[in-house]
Parts: C-alpha cells; structure tokens; sequence
C-alpha cells in the first residue's frame, strides 16, 4: 500500500493567532479586563489534533493532520469552519477561532468560537478522494462535533457538499436518518440546509459597505471597488455592488489578476471562471499582477482571500478610502494602524463578513424546530441584523473616539466577559 502525505511542507508561521492576541489585549486594556479573564481569553478552551489515514479504492493511503479548536463556549456551542489548505497549522486555527468568538458575540448569536483545518491542498485532490478525506475526518472528529458542542460549516476549501458529507458521516454512524439537532451548517438545502446560506457572507459585506457609505454620504451607485479574491465572498461582492451601480475595476486571485477602468462584466467573469478554473485570461478586462491589485485607483478595497494579505510593505499603496475586511485576519496590526493614521475607514472582518454565521445561525434554529425559512426572510432578516449591528458599532466608535475595528472588539470581547461573570467563578 502506497502512501501520501498530503502535508508534506510544514504551513507557514501563523500571523492570524498574533493579530487575534494584539486585538484581544488591546480591548482587554481599554475594558479594565481581570488578568484572569484576560488570561484565560488568550488560550483555546480545548484544541484537539487529529492524524486521518483514508484509504482509497486504489490502495494509496492518504496521510494528514487536522486540527478542531474550541476558543470559547461561554455563551454557547462553538461555531466556525473547516478549511482545508497547506497553510493550516495549529496556531492559524487558533486564531481564526478565536476571532470566531468575537464575531459570533458582535453579531449576536448564541454561539461560541471555534475552528477546524485540515493540512493539505485540496486543489491536488480528485472530488473522490476529497470525499474520502473529509469522511475520514468526521469519523475521527465525530466525539469532538455536536449542536451543543462544536458545529463547523464551510470554509476555505470546503463547500456544502462536504457539509453534506460531514452530515451523513454522523447520522449513519448513529443509526438514524438524519442527525438529532442541527451538527453542520452550510448543507445543501435538500439536506436540512438554508436558502441564501451560500451568499450570506458576500452579502452581508456590501449590507456593511452600504451603511458606511451612507455613513460618509457616499452612494455606492458609482463606486469604483478593488476585489481581492474571486470565490464565494468576493464573487458574491462584487455581482451584488454591480447590481447597486458600483464598478468593479479590479480583481485578482491566485491565478493572476484584471483591470478595467469602466468596470467589468461580473456575470460574464463568473462564466469564464467555472469554466477556466481562473481569471486569468478573461476578455473583458486587461491583465494585472495580482501583487498589484491593492495599488489600483479605486474608492473601495475589499481583500476577501486569504488573511494578513495587507501589511506595513504595502498598507501604504493603497489608494482607497474604504476597506471592507470580506476575508478573515485579512490585515496585520501593523497595516491596520498605518491605514488608520492615513483616515481610511475601515470596516473590521468580525463585522463586515459576519453574514456567514448569522445565516448559519438561521439554519441551526430551523434544523433545531424542523422549519424551513424562505430566501425573502432570509436575505430581510440578514440586512437588518447587518445594518444594526453596524450601527451600534459606529455610535460606540463615535461615543468613545475610537477606530470601528476597536469598537467592534470592546462590545464583543465585553459581552464575553460579561458571560465568563454571568457564569460564575465556580464549574
């Protein structure tokens, strides 16, 4: 028997757990934090490593690491994705759960923080043989994922039908035609999943971008927007700021990057994605260095890709007013402080790209009371809760005098500290 190790290069050093731990201290000083509640904060509840050894109908075996992190379950089970990419480490996981703590307590949901990776790449794999590994991974996680412990959804490198995956891994294994209470989120909608589940993330950002933009008695109709990565997130951005009027001049992704001053066709650069795998070569725009897509002319920048993609070599190229954190961590706090200094509004990723959990939040509520939410009440239920939550942040910003990203975390991080006392000294 064959075997491959499908994380051969060891991930890169994790920025995202050192961003999530500079923010965190930050709110912790402003607030007068306990050093215990401070402490405690700082360290995943629980972080779990698994080793998967899937077999394939080949013979080879398939060998990889993946790992579930539990930040917080103070004000309810831990909520977060499950990616899959060579740059998942522990400490990235750690990280992207804890930040999922604040961001569940921002936008109001009774959910914790939590994160699953898995180590490999998952552009190497056959649709087979990714489905081999994630059954093997919700075998193995199985003990560790629960609708009152751990709920993943989708992420980098993982979509619905791994969700769907995940979803019969378990009601199998308990002997039962669906799972008893809602396990993952992010299923296909003949699955248990929810309408508009999909777009929520990419919707839930331009929801935000739109009340900034009113905020500084902008309109968006006109806007000239930077569009950093092309998957879910971005696509969804960008198709829904066309259809408000907006300009989509630049986009860039892994396989390179596009230009056009008038603005391009968004519908047509999906069609020319699913069937090329890529931007690279679309008609309709000229081609770009995708290094280069931060230093364009434009009013808006949204990075919606990978995290610290901005940093202090190139935070001070960017020419926009306006930057929508569509992806996670997508700033170091070195960027973040250069692109404050500078008066660009900034509107933070816990915020801007919340939509995902709060719609998952929807599909766990419906699974739970065996509903079935229509799209109409959805996509209203998702605006409000967007615009609100940007409002409340903004008053704290105005009221205190402070940066959104440090509002943000002062409300999240304060309604978690309020949990930790609401709970008790004492288990």
């Amino acid at each position: 028997m064959s075997t491959t190790a499908l994380a051969s290069v060891t991930p890169a050093a994790s920025q995202a757990l050192e961003t999530a731990r500079h923010h965190l201290a930050a709110a912790a000083d402003r607030l007068g934090l306990p050093d215990a509640i401070r402490r405690r904060l700082m360290l995943p509840k629980e972080q779990i490593t698994l080793q998967l050894h899937p077999v394939l109908p080949c013979g080879k075996s398939l060998e990889c690491t993946a790992y579930i992190v539990r930040h917080s379950d103070v004000l309810g089970p831990a909520k977060g994705g499950i990616r899959m990419s060579t740059r998942v480490s522990a400490d990235s996981v750690a990280g992207l759960a804890m930040e999922m703590t604040w961001k569940t307590a921002l936008i109001g949901v009774p959910f914790g923080g939590g994160k699953s990776g898995i180590a490999c790449d998952p552009a190497s794999l056959t649709p087979d043989e990714k489905e081999l590994l994630i059954r093997a991974f919700a075998r193995s996680a199985h003990r560790h994922i629960g609708p009152e412990v751990y709920v993943p959804a989708p992420d980098m490198g993982t979509g619905e039908e791994e969700m769907g995956y995940i979803r019969d891994c378990v009601s199998h294994s308990e002997g039962v035609s669906i799972t008893r209470g809602c396990f993952v989120t992010g299923k296909p909608v003949i699955l248990g999943g929810i309408h508009g589940r999909r777009e929520a993330t990419g919707k839930g950002v331009v929801h935000t971008l739109a009340a900034a933009c009113r905020h500084l008695g902008w309109e968006i109709s006109g806007l000239r927007v930077a569009v950093q990565g092309f998957g879910n997130v971005g696509a969804v951005a960008a198709q829904e700021l066309c259809a408000r009027g907006a300009r989509i001049v630049a986009v860039a992704d892994l396989t390179g990057g596009l230009y056009a001053e008038g603005g391009m066709d968004i519908s047509a650069l999906q069609t020319h994605v699913r069937a090329t795998g890529g931007l690279s070569g679309f008609p309709g725009a000229n081609p770009l260095p995708p290094e280069a897509i931060f230093e364009q002319d434009c009013d808006v920048v949204i990075p919606a890709a990978s995290g610290s993609q901005i940093h202090k070599g190139n935070a001070g190229k960017i020419r926009a007013r306006i930057v929508a954190e569509g992806a996670n961590v997508p700033l170091t706090p070195e960027a973040d402080a250069i692109l404050s200094k500078a008066g660009v509004f900034i509107i933070p990723d816990i915020l801007c790209n919340a939509g995902g959990v709060f719609v998952s939040y929807l599909e766990y509520a419906q699974e739970t009371q065996r509903e079935q939410m229509s799209l109409k009440e959805v996509e209203e239920r998702l605006r409000e809760r967007m615009e609100s939550t940007f409002t409340e942040v903004l008053a704290y910003s105005v009221a205190h005098n402070l940066p959104m990203r440090a509002a943000a975390m002062d409300i999240a991080v304060g309604r978690v500290a309020e949990g930790i006392h609401a709970r008790g000294a004492h288990p």
